[in-house]
């Protein structure tokens, strides 16, 4: 059985609703889910928006971080979706799911899956601030 349902950067704005279907599975007594969204302010500075852009092997480096998500815990299904180019303030960034027999296993395999996608997948975030300054993150 395949339990990654879905991983892919997209371009376009990211659904909750995709996400959320493509890990239902009847062994699931728990679905943990994280979403990302642009923040109006980092580092007290207001953020007028910003940028991500990644390797052209992101998505297959992904797919290894689910694989080992999914060698941890007892995961029925995950799905992660990444969103690249210019974003807003409010727009969604990330989302995530993991879908597990029980709840703790699901938020524990949801966190390590997005704390081991921010840390290992080459995706990088050009943020810009309201003040004409700018940021990388993820970079080196």
């Amino acid at each position: 059985m395949n339990v990654i349902r879905l991983a892919e950067l997209r371009d376009v704005p990211l659904s909750v609703d995709e996400v959320l279907a493509a890990v239902a599975d009847s062994g699931a007594g728990g679905i943990a889910m994280f979403v990302g969204a642009v923040r109006d302010e980092d580092h007290q500075r207001a953020v007028s928006g910003l940028g991500y852009s990644a390797h052209p092997q992101a998505v297959d480096r992904l797919r290894v971080v689910m694989e080992k998500v999914a060698a941890e815990y007892d995961v029925r299904a995950m799905a992660a979706v990444h969103r690249v180019g210019d974003l807003a303030v409010g727009d969604l960034a990330v989302v995530v799911a993991a879908a597990c027999p029980h709840r703790a296993e699901a938020f524990a395999a949801c966190r390590t899956l997005i704390d081991d996608l921010k840390a290992e997948v080459p995706i990088w975030k050009h943020q810009l601030f309201a003040d004409g300054g700018d940021e990388w993150v993820g970079i080196g």
